[in-house]
């Protein structure tokens, strides 16, 4: 899967469509992006239902991130570190298609409850990839039915809540490598939380580690 997600994140087409769509800034203080997010300074961004915004940063984001149902956000790929951007204001999704972030310090947590199901949005299928991301306030995902759900190589002050998310693929939940500063708590995951072909470690968590993940 992750040769999959590396592919399906660089294609030609994907490039293509964020070049012709540009992201579209509101009469007041949002951005709603359908298309590329261009690297600057936004306040509050809106994935509105249904749209496409893809960046490569970095970008810096005031007042929050919000996507909306169906919606796909990709801020970053994991084949190129570096520093992305911020997030302030916290990372907010409601049945969302995909959501990609690397390199990004995020600070208000990460909430995403819902998702759209395995298949559609513009790579054909939907996963969601947070990996490599400084999170301050802890991070939710709830309820995610996806083809693939990665969180990986993430540093979070605050607890990690990862339950009820069922994905297509036999490793599509990888919870790994992970330095939690609070507790993780994974119940009712299908497949249950594993290290999958992440070639991950065990994560570091100083609160306790509740259900699927307490061997994690």
């Amino acid at each position: 899967m992750r040769k999959l997600i590396h592919l399906g994140g660089t294609s030609a087409i994907v490039i293509a469509l964020a070049l012709a769509l540009p992201a579209m800034a509101g009469a007041r203080s949002a951005t709603q992006c359908d298309g590329a997010l261009a690297p600057g300074t936004y306040k509050r961004v809106v994935v509105p239902e249904g749209a496409t915004c893809l960046s490569d940063g970095p970008v810096r984001i005031t007042a929050g991130l919000f996507v909306e149902a169906a919606g796909t956000f990709v801020l970053g790929d994991e084949s190129q570190p570096g520093i992305n951007g911020r997030i302030s204001g916290g990372v907010h999704a409601t049945r969302p298609a995909s959501v990609r972030i690397h390199f990004v310090r995020i600070d208000g947590g990460l909430d995403i409850r819902g998702g759209s199901g395995p298949f559609g949005g513009p790579f054909g299928i939907t996963w969601i990839a947070i990996e490599d991301n400084q999170i301050n306030g802890g991070a939710t995902v709830r309820g995610y039915d996806g083809f693939w759900f990665g969180f990986i190589r993430n540093h979070v002050n605050g607890t990690v809540t990862l339950v009820h998310n069922v994905e297509d693929d036999p490793d599509g939940n990888e919870y790994v490598t992970n330095t939690i500063h609070g507790s993780l708590v994974c119940f009712g995951n299908s497949p249950a939380p594993q290290i999958g072909d992440s070639e991950g470690s065990p994560n570091l968590v100083t609160g306790a580690k509740k259900g699927q993940c307490a061997g994690l």
